[in-house]
This record gives C-alpha cells, sequence and structure tokens, in this order.
C-alpha cells in the first residue's frame, strides 16, 4: 500500500496566553501570567508548516477551537448575556475564565490517537479523540475537536471516527503524544507503541501521569490492532516527575527508527525486546537512545529535544529531525546532535525552527502537529481545504494580522471585546478552510 504521513498542525487561535494551567508542565508553570503574542505565535506556527511545505511534504492543519467556551463558563453557573457571562467569570473565578479562553487545543498531538488503513483490520484510518480527562482547560476540547474531524475526514468510507473515551481516571487519553508508529516504509504494515503512566485505579506520586494502560488498550481494540504488532509500555516516573507530562518530551519514532532518551521507560531493555518482537518479519528496529551522560534529561525536557519531528523528506536518504531553535542554544542538546547526523546512524540532518511563544507554553514542533499517514484516495477523501498551498498559508497570515493582539496578558481576558475579536478572527480563518459549518 502506497502512502504518505500528512502533518495536521494545529492553527493558533487568537487567545494564546500564559495561564499556567498545566500541572507537570514546567514551562507553562514557570511562564505563567507573562505576556504572550497570539500573532507571532500563529506566524511561528505557520511558517513552519510552510517550511515542510517547502521541502515536498504534504501539510494540512486544524482549525482553533471556539474561544471563549460559553457552554463550559454557563455549566459553571455563569448566566445571561455574552457580556454579563464574561462579567461574572472575571469578577468570580478567573481562573475559570482562563480555562475557557486555553488555546491549548493549539497542540494537536494531543487531539487524537492515529491507526492508518494498513494497520487496522477493516482497512480505514481510524481516529479516536482524546479525552484529555486530567486536565480541567482540556478537558473540555474533545466535543468541538470530534466535530472538526468529522468535519475533515466524514468519507465513512475511507475513515472511522471514535468518540472519547469516558471521562473517567481509568480512561485518562491523552492522544497521539503518547502513541509511536514504526514500520518499513509509511504504506506497509507496522508497530503501534502506545505508551502509559500508570494502571487504572492506580495512584501515582509526584506530578499526574496523564495516560492509562486500559485508556491505550480500548483505543487499540477499538482500532482493530493487531496484538502481535502492538505494544504497551510503561514511561518512567523519573521522567514524569522531571516535567515529560507527555511521552513526546522524551521520545519520538520514525519509519523504523525510535530516538528516545536513556530514561523515557520504566524497563528500557523490555521495551527494545517487545519491539522487536513485534517487528519481527515487518523491520529491523533501529533504536537511538541519548545516555543520560550526554544529555541529562533536565537539558532534554528544558530544550524539548525529542520533542522533534522526525521526517521522511524527499530526496533524502536519512530522516531528518525538525527541531526547536532552544535545542540548538542548549550546549549539550546542540553538541549531541552535531554528534548524531555526522555518524552513519538512520538521523542525517537536523532543522531548527523557531516557535518560541508555544514552547513557553510547553509545547515544541512535535506537540503542534498530529501524524496521519493517508494514502493518495484518502487525502483525496478528505476536507481539501485544509490542505496547504503558499496561497492559503498567506491568506491564514493575512487574517493572523489583521485580527490577532499582539501582546495578551491573563488579566485581559476581561476585557469585554476580547470574546468578539476571538470569533471575528476565528470565523475570517474558517472561511479561508471552507468550513464555515464549524463557526
Amino acid at each position: 500500500m502506497k502512502a504518505r504521513e500528512v502533518n495536521f498542525d494545529g492553527l493558533i487561535g487568537p487567545s494564546h496566553n500564559y495561564g499556567g494551567l498545566s500541572d507537570g508542565n514546567l514551562a507553562s508553570s514557570r511562564n505563567a501570567g507573562d505576556v504572550s503574542n497570539p500573532r507571532e505565535a500563529a506566524l511561528q506556527g505557520l511558517e513552519k508548516m510552510r517550511t515542510l511545505l517547502k521541502a515536498g511534504l504534504t501539510q494540512g492543519l486544524l482549525p482553533p477551537l471556539p474561544r471563549p467556551n460559553f457552554d463550559f463558563l454557563v455549566s459553571a453557573g455563569f448566566h445571561g448575556s455574552d457580556r454579563q457571562i464574561i462579567e461574572q467569570a472575571a469578577a468570580r473565578a478567573p481562573r475559570l475564565l482562563k480555562v475557557a479562553y486555553s488555546a491549548s487545543s493549539m497542540w494537536t498531538a494531543n487531539a487524537a490517537t492515529i491507526s492508518p488503513a494498513a494497520d487496522t483490520q477493516d482497512k480505514r484510518l481510524h481516529l479516536t479523540a482524546a479525552n484529555l480527562s486530567t486536565m480541567l482547560h482540556r478537558s473540555t476540547e474533545h466535543p468541538d475537536t470530534t466535530a472538526s474531524l468529522q468535519a475533515i475526514f466524514g468519507d465513512d468510507e475511507h475513515f472511522a471516527i471514535h468518540a472519547a473515551l469516558p471521562m473517567h481516571a481509568d480512561f485518562a487519553d491523552e492522544g497521539a503524544a503518547n502513541h509511536v508508529r514504526l514500520c518499513a516504509a509509511h504504506g506497509d504494515p507496522g508497530v503501534e507503541l502506545f505508551v502509559y503512566g500508570r494502571e487504572a485505579g492506580e495512584s501515582t506520586a509526584g506530578f499526574p501521569a496523564r495516560q492509562t494502560k486500559l485508556a491505550a488498550e480500548s483505543i487499540a481494540r477499538a482500532h482493530g490492532l493487531s496484538s502481535d504488532r502492538t505494544a504497551f509500555i510503561r514511561q518512567s516516573s523519573e521522567a514524569i516527575n522531571a516535567g515529560a507530562f507527555h511521552n513526546d518530551v522524551v521520545c519520538v519514532g520514525a519509519i523504523d527508527t525510535l530516538f528516545f532518551h536513556e530514561a523515557a521507560f520504566e524497563d528500557t531493555a523490555g521495551t527494545l525486546q517487545s519491539l522487536q518482537k513485534a517487528a519481527d518479519g515487518l523491520f529491523e528496529l533501529k533504536p537511538v537512545m541519548v545516555p543520560t551522560s550526554e544529555v541529562s534529561l533536565e537539558d532534554a525536557i528544558r530544550s524539548y529535544l525529542f520533542n522533534s519531528q522526525l521526517l521522511v523528506m524527499p530526496g533524502e536518504s536519512r530522516l531528518v529531525l525538525v527541531a526547536p531553535t532552544e535545542v540548538q542554544e542548549t550546549n549539550s542538546t546542540r553538541a549531541y546532535c552535531e554528534r548524531l547526523v555526522s555518524g552513519n546512524g538512520p538521523i542525517g540532518r537536523v532543522e531548527y525552527v523557531d516557535v518560541r511563544q508555544s514552547m513557553r507554553n510547553g509545547g515544541g514542533p512535535a506537540c503542534l502537529r498530529l501524524r496521519v499517514v493517508m494514502t493518495d484516495e484518502e487525502i483525496a477523501a478528505c476536507h481539501q481545504g485544509v490542505l496547504l498551498n503558499e496561497e492559503r498559508i498567506d491568506s491564514l497570515q493575512a487574517i493572523v494580522r489583521k485580527t490577532y493582539r499582539d501582546r495578551l496578558a491573563p488579566e485581559d481576558l476581561a476585557d469585554l471585546s476580547f470574546a468578539d475579536e476571538c470569533r471575528t478572527a476565528r470565523e475570517a480563518l474558517l472561511d479561508v478552510l471552507d468550513l464555515k459549518e464549524l463557526a
């Protein structure tokens, strides 16, 4: 089966702010209350998309969700006109107002878990929206995320969209940020790696373990995956408590290559053994482990070395790591990357991109994209308005420059005109994407 990987990036919304709502996300906590620049954030994200498009990759996006989330504020007991609801929330519960304005859906690695047709029993591409139940501000996303997925992947002949898992701690699911697919080539049958932080019913000390094994197993069953080609691996508590709130902060994989930190998994030897067994007859696993002696866990998390995109680039024989500029600016990770590409391993080049606005809230290049392996027929069957070309990126950037603020502090969310600004901006973006039904 011939297929390619399409990256669907999150289009950063006009309410991008540093609310500090994410326990266990060190960057979010460290920058809480700072002034953000939504305009710059969205332009940076679109430029990253343009870079990959110009490299010859197929690039899509998911639109920002409606903000503020008035349904959430009404469920919290506020009532009246939109203006009155904002006034009440700002005066009585400013944290809930920050939740309602959260732009965290920009990190589409958390939007859903994807299994391509080559892996599934019914040979359709399966998508399960993540419930994101651990964090309040993210738990409100899945209804609107599901609506976006249905608008884009609505052809039942090619796609199967599953609703989010039950909103209970035992089913806590954070989407593709805890999922890696390995294979010989994108269109070939592969091995799907699900990484979890705790068992159902288990309590853990320290920062919250956001993904359960039960959630991963439930998604694998729903997608019709072969048990022989599926691995469930436990993330190390050391990594979680150091700030790796998702596996993609310490691990990334592409094709037959798994790039990970020595402290990523609870049992590294067992992890590799399980993956090699699952890959038997399909491909030879190429593990690239970064030792703690060369890059400390602290440096890996601060720089987001592993929250990079690992890509098959047209015309290049080795994989390309698209990393945040923070990796280049951190001595240990820059030195490691120089050694990495100078060897003859599977990763041949590192390209640095500026996504500082996202990074300051705890999301690097890998957080900003949802990987979807698609055949040409599936690409033709999905909504074409979200597949980018340079002209469409230009149009989106023009709207961002016109409608997004270049300064936003958490207290600015109480500005009664801001809700209208967000609505106007989103409607204009949806018009370019031909997704007016989501307005």
